[in-house]
């Protein structure tokens, strides 16, 4: 028994070791960031679509972010969409008419009935108001760079093209917990998005932005093929590669705040991801357990009695952790949580991992909703 505890032991050790490296891997491809020619600028118009839900912490500023990257191009639409007209998203969004240079923007409210999903029923409320051909989706907890719709309709104008994504990384707005949620999105979501990307593993397409065309958006059945689908981006995503065309991912980075006041809120809101992902991909969220590394040396190192050497993986688990922290310092010049954190984060985040096998059932903002192969239902509070 003792053998074969040393062995196993040893096996998780030298994952973390892989794990570690990768994330070095990770921290080096982030460099590229934001590197790439100032992007050409926008000659089409385009129509942003916002849904709403509740006064999220810097909901206007995340919002005038956007009014800010419409540049001197042609005209920019603005649709935010709201379930409840006394939704208190409805009165931020309703201060903001009127901003230049938006030519318009309009408050759709409505998409109540239209499924399971209810981001998705806010975009089928808004999509009849839209007056463009391109579109670009993003929740409403994004804020962006003035050239962001400029690097985005670029990047959509390449041939064989059907949508275009967004990197993002994380900004607490809400207290410790939320600082800790975005070091979550730093050092460990987006650590794993760009190795799967440099691998080839993933394609990814996230909800921090989705851009289409009308036309590309009517080919895969409109927003309402997505309805009961809890992960309606990576939906997305499949349905345009299915029709043959890509969807990129260009080299610049958007903000996602993070809004999570407590700890509770923090636990609901990861077991959701994970729960996804799980969903999604149940052999790519397993093999992702190596990115894991600190949980996996610790645990290792126990099992082997922690020798001496033992010490060393853990050690590089933090440094390789850090590394992708201290690149995105460099490379946005915001500074993130304190690195002193990152034990914390890295053990929480291996807990929620491994809960994540287990959930059935995820809260959604207030709602419950249920599970099964990707689809989504909602149940009685």
């Amino acid at each position: 028994m003792t053998l074969a505890l040393s062995i196993l032991g040893l096996l998780l050790v030298s994952a973390s070791l892989v794990g570690s490296l990768l994330l070095v891997w990770a921290a080096w491809l982030a460099g590229r960031l934001g590197r790439g020619a100032p992007p050409r600028p926008r000659d089409v118009p385009v129509t942003l679509l916002k849904p709403l839900h509740g006064a999220e912490p810097r909901l206007a500023a995340n919002l005038a972010s956007f009014f800010a990257s419409a540049g001197a191009g042609p005209a920019v639409q603005m649709l935010c969409g709201v379930h409840r007209s006394d939704d208190p998203a409805h009165a931020v969004a309703a201060g903001l008419e009127g901003v230049r240079p938006i030519d318009a923007m309009t408050i759709v409210v409505g998409g109540t009935a239209r499924g399971a999903n209810p981001k998705i029923a806010n975009l089928i409320a808004m999509l009849p108001a839209a007056r463009h051909d391109v579109l670009v989706l993003s929740d409403s907890d994004i804020a962006v760079a003035p050239d962001y719709l400029d690097r985005v309709v670029e990047a959509l104008d390449r041939p064989g093209i059907g949508a275009v994504t967004c990197l993002y990384r994380g900004r607490g707005d809400a207290g410790f917990w939320s600082r800790i949620g975005a070091m979550g999105l730093d050092l460990h979501f987006l650590p794993s998005v760009l190795i799967g990307l440099g691998t080839g593993m993933a394609h990814p397409c996230m909800g921090s932005t989705i851009a289409i065309r009308r036309e590309t958006l009517a080919r895969i059945g409109g927003f309402a093929a997505f309805a009961d689908r809890l992960a309606d981006d990576h939906a997305i995503g499949a349905a345009v590669r299915g029709l043959g065309l890509r969807v990129v991912v260009p080299d610049m980075l958007v903000t996602h705040g993070c809004a999570e006041p407590d700890f509770a809120a923090l636990v609901r809101h990861e077991l959701r991801w994970n729960a996804t992902v799980a969903g999604i991909d149940p052999a790519g969220f397993a093999g992702s357990i190596v990115l894991h590394p600190l949980p996996l040396a610790l645990i290792g190192t126990a099992l082997m009695g922690f020798p001496a050497l033992g010490w060393g993986p853990i050690a590089f688990s933090l440094a390789a952790r850090a590394a992708m922290g201290w690149r995105l310092r460099r490379i946005t010049c915001m500074r993130g949580t304190s690195l002193a954190l990152i034990p914390l984060r890295d053990l929480l985040a291996f807990a929620l991992f491994v809960a994540g096998f287990f959930v059935r059932s995820v809260d959604w903002r207030g709602r419950r909703l249920e599970t099964e192969d990707g689809r989504i239902a909602a149940t009685e509070s």
